[in-house]
């Protein structure tokens, strides 16, 4: 599928990039700001899997992968285009969006209802996760301002929503099921 025998090109060199169907775009476009905060998020993943074991642990590898999937689907513009294309473009599908769905459901039921607002934090894993959803956040912001100038997948901005819901979710079971949760305590501090 990929096959990367040097690594740098040079092609970059002038602040220009080349999106999935070969067009050229500054570095800075809203596209390539869009998927390379998706790389980014990407990266915090493996960050936080350090410190998972387990289910979480095979959970955040299939993110990672949705991750990459994602990538793809934002870095190629001209969904129209899509059938006449000479390899077709990999697209989120809703299904990867139900999979999180599910999952947040599942940890969820194990959760007492939150009182108050949580602070980033508890375990290591849990801090990790709030970096996660924050970026994941991010990730969804650039997709919607990208969505309003050209055209974005539907599923892409939805499976950014439900992520930073799950990371949201996951930091809570890593705090000893929410027993462990940093709570806010408005004023605290006047």
């Amino acid at each position: 599928m990929v096959v990367l025998n040097k690594i740098y090109t040079r092609t970059g060199d002038k602040g220009d990039t080349a999106l999935g169907n070969g067009t050229r775009v500054p570095k800075n476009a809203a596209r390539v700001n869009s998927y390379g905060t998706v790389d980014e998020l990407n990266a915090t993943v493996g960050m936080a899997r350090l410190h998972a074991e387990g289910t979480m642990d095979a959970q955040l590898a299939a993110i990672q992968n949705d991750l990459f999937d994602l990538g793809a689907d934002l870095c190629r513009p001209d969904m129209a285009s899509d059938a006449e294309a000479e390899y077709p473009p990999l697209r989120l599908a809703a299904s990867q969006v139900d999979r999180l769905e599910g999952e947040i459901d599942a940890m969820n039921a194990h959760l007492s209802p939150l009182r108050s607002f949580i602070l980033p934090g508890g375990s290591a894993l849990a801090a990790h996760l709030h970096l996660c959803r924050t970026v994941a956040r991010r990730a969804e912001r650039l997709a919607v301002e990208l969505a309003f100038a050209e055209e974005v997948n539907p599923a892409a901005v939805k499976f950014l929503n439900r992520l930073s819901d799950w990371f949201f979710v996951a930091a809570r079971m890593a705090n000893d099921s929410g027993a462990a949760d940093v709570l806010w305590v408005p004023g605290a501090n006047r």
